[in-house]
């Protein structure tokens, strides 16, 4: 994808600016708060791959852009803000993740803390480009200087006071957060449609316990949790051997992409894999139980899954499931993406 500029944000981030090819404008639909998997090339023919949000939103952009922030020690944030330049091409994977309002039409708590402001304001500007929602933002960072979107945050909430709140929280003048001053600067939101929140883990934890202190049910309340992935989903695809009536598989009924599949599943093969072996376009990321973007949801039948971070108790019961980790336990399962 075709890189058509760099933004420094801060001293330590930077917003790359991607077009999307007229062929590859279906693919490359999203929802405001997903993300990119980014391939990081290592020199030697292999490369690693990364999981950056978008911070554009669709409705308000017709470019595709993420925000990197540099991680000391971070070899895909220090390779793409060091290298990478207008011109330049990167490999990436369809828009994916789950941090995604159900309805623009909403009213939203939102928490951010230094980069986790990437998908946020993708969320803010896609909510205030269409509809009659609004949002309430809370925003830590060290200091002023290492606020990213500034001027963006302060001209959308001048843009739309009536919707639009934003609240700086600077270490330098007031402290590190804590969940007793994040909950009473929640409680006046607190019946809010949905609470979202992306920043360091320890930041995100203190707003979970701060917004339950309040009353506000898990169901109600969404975070971004981003790892390191060990894999590489940029690969080449697996081939699995096409065995016509063998014992160890079951027969499955897939929906994906508005059409009907029948396929026998080995028992030892994940879902996404075999998906993907057979030629079908399932959205994935990680591959490793991460991120979520490969659920689906489990009509009939029972699987396993070998490793789950990501899909809590209430999205179990729903029938979801992580395809890349979902194996089959019964003769017949039948799923469905769509």
């Amino acid at each position: 994808m075709p890189v058509l500029n760099v933004i420094a944000e801060t001293a330590d981030a930077c917003s790359i600016v991607l077009g999307v090819p007229e062929e590859l404008r279906g693919r490359f639909t999203y929802r405001p708060g997903q993300f990119l998997t980014v391939r990081i090339p290592d020199g030697e023919g292999a490369g690693a791959a990364r999981c950056y949000s978008l911070s554009s939103a669709p409705g308000a952009d017709p470019t595709l852009r993420i925000t990197v922030k540099r991680v000391k020690g971070g070899y895909g944030s220090n390779w793409l803000c060091d290298h990478v330049r207008p011109g330049d091409t990167l490999e990436v994977l369809p828009p994916s993740g789950r941090f995604t309002p159900d309805s623009l039409e909403a009213d939203l708590l939102l928490f951010a803390a230094g980069s986790g402001i990437t998908p946020v304001i993708s969320i803010v500007n896609a909510l205030l480009a269409g509809s009659a929602g609004s949002a309430v933002l809370f925003y830590a960072n060290r200091d002023e200087a290492s606020v990213i979107f500034a001027g963006e945050l302060r001209d959308l909430a001048a843009s739309a006071p009536d919707r639009l709140q934003v609240v700086h929280l600077l270490e330098s003048l007031q402290g590190l957060p804590t969940v007793a001053s994040l909950a009473a600067l929640a409680a006046p939101h607190a019946a809010r449609d949905a609470a979202f929140i992306c920043g360091p883990a320890p930041f995100m934890d203190a707003v979970g316990e701060a917004l339950g202190s309040l009353g506000m049910g898990r169901e109600r309340i969404v975070m971004e949790r981003f790892h390191s992935l060990s894999g590489d989903p940029f690969a080449a695809v697996e081939n699995i051997p096409e065995e016509s009536g063998a014992a160890d598989s079951a027969q499955l009924k897939v929906a994906l992409n508005g059409d009907e599949h029948l396929l026998e599943w080995p028992t030892k093969i994940s879902l996404l894999a075999l998906l993907r072996a057979r030629g079908l376009q399932p959205p994935f990321s990680c591959e490793e139980g991460f991120c979520g973007a490969c659920a689906c949801r489990v009509l009939a039948g029972e699987t396993k899954m070998l490793c789950n971070d990501v899909l809590e108790d209430e999205d179990l019961e729903e029938g979801l499931v992580l395809s890349c980790q979902a194996l089959p336990m019964s003769d017949e399962v039948e799923v469905t993406f769509d």
